[in-house]
């Protein structure tokens, strides 16, 4: 989408979100642009390709309001958010606990290309995997359980560095300077992907009691 386009569609989305339910007409009518109603059907129909927006009704009676994968899939540029003061920013002030059991669940994320991808790399993976002795396999596990594990607490502000990570996860070595929550997080990550791969049947569906069973604290 071009950056005007990125506009249209930026424009499109406030007006449907402060009026839901609403025409094409009415939001061409309400946004006051200088744009043509083609071009607004045309944008409308962008954010219906990208699930941002859905339709109720048809024909004439269609009405458009904002998808429930909206909050999932809008992209945001964070360097735009935080040039704007703190009074004006959106920010959410609580955790939204239904993301998993309301929307994810009546949602899919992926367009239909991006699942024969996913079903592509699935099958890549069966087929490099298959051939490889069960010690062989482990190891493999095991290196991707690092990684993954230092990522993903990296993400969340751990200072561990690659390698002492992998230090800790194989060897039980703590690193000096940091503190014992890091490595505890780090420890955590290793033990839910173990218990993952011991019980596959676990995954489904995956709950947060079963994991924290098998975490370190």
């Amino acid at each position: 989408m071009t950056k005007s386009g990125s506009q249209q569609a930026g424009v499109i989305i406030d007006y449907i979100r402060n009026h839901p339910h609403c025409s094409s007409k009415q939001i061409h009518e309400g946004i006051g642009q200088e744009w043509g109603y083609a071009t607004v059907k045309r944008s409308i129909q962008v954010l219906l390709s990208k699930k941002l927006i859905v339709t109720l009704g048809k024909g004439k009676g269609t009405k458009y309001d904002i998808s429930l994968t909206y909050d999932l899939l809008i992209p945001i540029d964070p360097d735009k958010y935080f040039q704007k003061e703190i009074d004006e920013r959106a920010i959410k002030a609580d955790f939204n606990l239904g993301l998993i059991s309301d929307q994810l669940k009546g949602v899919s994320l992926f367009t239909d290309q991006e699942h024969a991808f996913l079903d592509q790399l699935q099958s890549t993976f069966k087929k490099n995997t298959e051939g490889l002795a069960p010690g062989e396999f482990k190891r493999e596990f095991e290196r991707l359980a690092i990684d993954l594990s230092w990522k993903s607490s990296q993400i969340e502000g751990n200072t561990y560095s690659l390698l002492e990570t992998e230090r800790l996860l194989k060897e039980q070595e703590t690193a000096s300077g940091k503190t014992k929550d890091e490595a505890i997080m780090l420890l955590n990550h290793k033990a839910v992907l173990d218990f993952i791969l011991e019980n596959p049947n676990y995954i489904q569906p995956l709950s947060a009691p079963v994991l924290k069973i098998y975490t370190v604290f």
